[in-house]
């Protein structure tokens, strides 16, 4: 569900510095699946905060480029006790991210880990290509 109003923040000597430079319009969706994104000499680390789902809510997939993430947390209607009924319910919740890593990844090498509310996910870097030195005759 999306909020048409701000978001307020606690009162930091920052919040005016980030309001500026949020939309006027927020997107509760834009906090989820926060990411850290690590670079090493052969891949890429992405440790995604993905809190209250299992592993199996979670889809990892890579096409034309771009390896998205998305997961769905679909809970049944649940009866409550006699007399008593949800007056707003937030516990039902969808996301998706897309993150480019280039044409050049293969499916296969990419590695995906979920514990504690982390998706810890490799992909490796494309090997970079090799200019070989040519000389050149001068006439």
């Amino acid at each position: 569900m999306k909020t048409y109003l701000q978001k307020r923040n606690s009162g930091d000597v920052f919040d005016v510095f980030e309001d500026f430079f949020k939309p006027m319009f927020y997107d509760e969706q834009l906090d989820s699946m926060r990411t850290d994104i690590k670079e090493t000499d052969k891949d890429y680390q992405l440790a995604i905060e993905m809190p209250g789902f299992k592993k199996e809510e979670i889809k990892v997939s890579l096409e034309n480029g771009y390896l998205t993430v998305s997961a769905e947390k679909n809970e049944t209607e649940e009866e409550g006790k006699e007399g008593a009924k949800y007056l707003r319910r937030e516990c039902r919740m969808s996301c998706q991210r897309s993150y480019y890593v280039g044409d050049k990844v293969q499916e296969e090498a990419v590695k995906a880990k979920y514990e504690n509310g982390m998706l810890q996910l490799t992909v490796p870097k494309e090997e970079p290509k090799k200019i070989s030195a040519k000389s050149i005759a001068i006439e």
